[in-house]
């Protein structure tokens, strides 16, 4: 028998049945699907939030007073915004990270950590009301094609133009083009905040940011004008328009081609996984497409950067199509709200572009939007993460089930259910939900720092140093959150039993949303090459020393602590095994065996990102040790306190999966480069 409860305040003249009486004037009307009448519940103790004024239908099994209890809390929360630990925010930003050491610079003088501090309450108060409300209807709405066009929800046009209007778009850029000249630290934590709230809004926002960005960068004075002011109010959307069918992720075999035409070139060509790429939010959609441009050299030497919009203007200022055509919609199995497009450009051989920078160095520019985009995956994998971690930390808080051990290995059946959280495994889950949660956030947060101070510190050789550690890193941003944060959240769906894989709770949307983030801007094995075929070895291992020298900073500072003196010195033993392990890899590279060399550089990544988040975890809790020592009440003790088991648990579950992904680094048989295919029949 399947029953229900009918939530709803004042009097309802339609409703002719028995109802129960509920604190704050709500009530309660529960029946079943088969017409026997109401069952009988004592609901003295429920709890409804304030706020719930409309009807409201929950489904329930009617076994136990607890479990109508537990799904009419349910309800509360889904409407009370609990997607972001803020504190925590707050702690990485402001005394994990240093902000102020950012806002010291010559170009934020006009920030202070006041002004920061409402800046960021303001985007939380505008992610309570346009983007988390609209997080499930944009998943049950399904971006979708229809006649020649890509259907959104309705929120994105609201989304678009409020979001403009906030200055969320124009953030990062100087006075001068309108911009607000905001620390890209903050700009990222404000992000962060939305995507915790909604991972698939801020997607629009962010391609016309990135896009944005780099017209401003490469682009002429007229192509400035003409669509910098309409971008960053968020009248016209962007979108950065790279794969191919036939290529994917290989650049070097793009075939889109540029043919010139008086003041601009003939686009023709197709796109494919643009996501943002129509809709219906704004005015006109400004693409960054990358072509060939006839007779242009092979490979990625020969590829060119063109703006295409969709609608292109004429000599009086209207707009008209640009022959930038639709074809579909990708259909996934999260982000459904994120629209993914496929595009034709010049089927009739009417499509403008205009020549971003200079001929053949399309690729080169791109990597600016490519970066900041694979920082901003990495940035939208940790919201999600967060997210879930908040809805499974409070249902575990709410949820009682089981009874926990007596001394004799038994449990008491005459006692009262414990809540799950009390269960030893659950807390396993939580803690590892936690270390990933705000490993991810620190991580992310810290290489927007470096962003910062590699382009605006005042001394030429620290930028140069901030620019090799941002490099460094940001292949491990757009990694370690997308791959561990499909970790987190397939615990945190676990904590949650049964009913994580129930529609009714937003953990299986989380779980779905987040597969993607690996794939995004560059697969993790994409990445992993990245980091050991280029940044490790990078100006002769110069960053990876500076790394190395700011982890030891950490490890000096952390032994000053003797709570936390084992875990420095474990830490830095995992930096000589770090040695240890390139000293095994190199000489491939150096003989020229770069297969061999490459062949295990996903592997690499897990490894050295782990002892990254490590170096992380052990900076938050010396941050909070030195605050519980000098007597901080800017946070609880059970905050700092928090921080410091939460470094524990890492050092004591996480950390020495490394010691495992070493010895399969450096062992010696090879089975993945000369593998014969046949192995696979």
């Amino acid at each position: 028998m399947t029953c229900y409860a009918l939530l709803y305040s004042g009097s309802h003249s339609s409703i002719n049945h028995k109802i129960n009486k509920l604190s704050n004037g709500l009530c309660l009307w529960v029946f079943s699907n088969l017409d026997k009448g109401r069952l009988r519940i004592d609901c003295s103790t429920v709890i409804i939030h304030k706020h719930i004024n409309n009807i409201k239908l929950v489904r329930f099994w009617p076994r136990k007073t607890i479990i109508l209890e537990h799904i009419i809390q349910k309800t509360k929360n889904a409407m009370a915004n609990q997607y972001i630990d803020l504190d925590t925010l707050k702690f990485i930003l402001y005394e994990v990270h240093d902000l102020q050491s950012v806002l010291d610079q010559a170009r934020y003088t006009d920030y202070d950590q006041a002004s920061v501090e409402l800046f960021l309450n303001a985007v939380k108060d505008f992610s309570d009301k346009e983007l988390f409300p609209f997080f499930r209807e944009m998943d049950e709405q399904a971006a979708h094609y229809k006649e020649g066009e890509i259907i959104v929800h309705s929120q994105v046009r609201n989304y678009m133009k409020k979001g403009g209007e906030m200055g969320l778009i124009s953030a990062l850029f100087d006075y001068e083009i309108g911009g607000l000249q905001m620390p890209n630290i903050v700009v990222t934590a404000s992000a962060y905040i939305q995507e915790t709230a909604n991972n698939q809004l801020p997607g629009y926002i962010g391609l016309t940011l990135g896009a944005a960005e780099l017209i401003v960068h490469f682009g002429n004075a007229s192509l400035k004008e003409t669509y910098i002011p309409k971008m960053i109010t968020g009248d016209w959307g962007g979108t950065m328009c790279l794969t191919e069918p036939q290529a994917g992720s290989s650049l070097s075999d793009i075939i889109t081609t540029a043919v010139p035409d008086g003041d601009g070139y003939k686009i023709s060509g197709q796109k494919i996984f643009i996501s943002g790429g129509d809709y219906q939010g704004v005015e006109n959609i400004v693409h960054l497409v990358l072509a060939r441009i006839k007779g242009a050299p092979a490979g990625t030497k020969g590829i060119s950067l063109f703006i295409v919009p969709k609608k292109r203007l004429t000599a009086n200022g209207d707009l008209i199509p640009n022959d930038v055509n639709t074809l579909g919609d990708f259909q996934k199995m999260g982000q459904k709200g994120y629209c993914t497009t496929h595009l034709s450009f010049g089927d009739q051989n009417d499509c403008e572009g205009w020549l971003v920078g200079e001929p053949n160095k399309g690729l080169k520019y791109m990597f600016l939007m490519m970066n900041g985009a694979r920082i901003g995956v990495g940035r939208g994998a940790a919201a999600i993460t967060m997210a879930a971690y908040q809805a499974s930390l409070t249902y575990a808080k709410e949820r009682p089930q089981g009874r926990s051990l007596t001394s004799t290995g038994k449990k008491d059946a005459s006692q009262e259910q414990t809540l799950i959280i009390n269960h030893p495994d659950v807390k396993r889950m939580l803690l590892l939900q936690k270390v990933a949660t705000e490993g991810a956030l620190s991580l992310v947060l810290l290489a927007s720092k470096y962003h910062d101070l590699s382009t605006t510190h005042s001394d030429p050789k620290e930028r140069e140093k901030y620019l090799h550690l941002l490099e460094m890193l940001t292949p491990i941003v757009k990694t370690y959150p997308s791959e561990m944060g499909s970790v987190s959240v397939s615990n945190g769906l676990q904590v949650l039993g049964g009913y994580g894989f129930c529609n009714d709770f937003i953990l299986q949307q989380y779980f779905r949303d987040i597969r993607i983030f690996s794939i995004y801007e560059g697969t993790t094995g994409i990445q992993s090459l990245d980091l050991l075929g280029r940044k490790i070895p990078m100006a002769n291992g110069k960053a990876l020393e500076l790394l190395s020298t700011e982890i030891m900073s950490v490890i000096k500072e952390a032994s000053e602590f003797s709570e936390l003196v084992p875990y420095a010195n474990k830490l830095g033993a995992k930096l000589k095994l770090v040695e240890e392990v390139l000293q095994f890899l190199m000489p491939f590279a150096q003989k020229g065996d770069y297969e061999r060399f490459l062949s295990d550089a996903t592997v690499f990544m897990e490894f050295f990102g782990n002892i990254v988040i490590g170096w992380l975890w052990l900076e938050m809790a010396t941050k909070a040790q030195s605050a519980l020592a000098s007597g901080d009440t800017r946070y609880t003790g059970d905050f700092f306190n928090g921080k410091i088991h939460a470094m524990k648990f890492y050092f004591k579950y996480e950390l020495p999966k490394t010691t495992a992904l070493a010895e399969v680094l450096m062992n010696k048989e090879v089975l993945t480069v000369a593998a014969d295919t046949k192995m696979f029949a």
